[in-house]
């Protein structure tokens, strides 16, 4: 048999924490955004080790530790600035720019660099690092990057 009683007290605390601390001087709202910020470290961790594919390196050599938490830090960075400015996740931000190519055409009158047509999704992205996106052509000094096919790239 159900208590009735009991399930609609529990369902009072539904999304509610409890939370501690032994520093008296804390206020409750100092408690919580702790908390939040634990989360957001921890969710950092995660996203090191799925997002970015990072796993152990041994450096020796202090200066190339650094280099290298510098590194994975700026590259997190990154992740959670593309994230909060767009509104969508890592994952989809990299999907839906995946989808997206560009060559360099270059000829007599200039250099242009030609794109794949864009969805709505990936024109927002691209607004919010470019300001408004001009369509599918753009030219390579008003991005300010060097899109193209390299020696590289070149598949066979």
């Amino acid at each position: 048999m159900l208590d009735r009683k009991k399930i609609a007290a529990e369902e009072r605390l539904d999304g509610k924490y409890l939370l501690s601390t032994c520093d008296p001087d804390l206020s409750a709202e100092d408690v919580a955004l702790g908390y939040k910020n634990l989360l957001e470290a921890e969710r950092g961790f995660r996203d090191l080790k799925s997002t970015l594919s990072l796993r152990p390196v041994f450096h020796r050599v202090e200066p190339r530790i650094r280099a290298h938490v510098l590194l994975c830090w700026l590259a997190l960075l990154l992740i959670r600035v593309a994230e909060r400015r767009t509104g969508l996740t890592w994952r989809r931000i990299e999907i839906e720019l995946g989808r997206l190519h560009a060559v360099t055409l270059s000829g007599t009158a200039g250099t242009v660099v030609q794109t794949t047509p864009l969805t709505e999704v990936q024109a927002g992205i691209l607004a919010l690092r470019h300001g408004a996106w001009s369509g599918s052509i753009d030219t390579l000094s008003r991005l300010g990057l060097k899109w193209g096919l390299g020696p590289h790239d070149r598949g066979v």
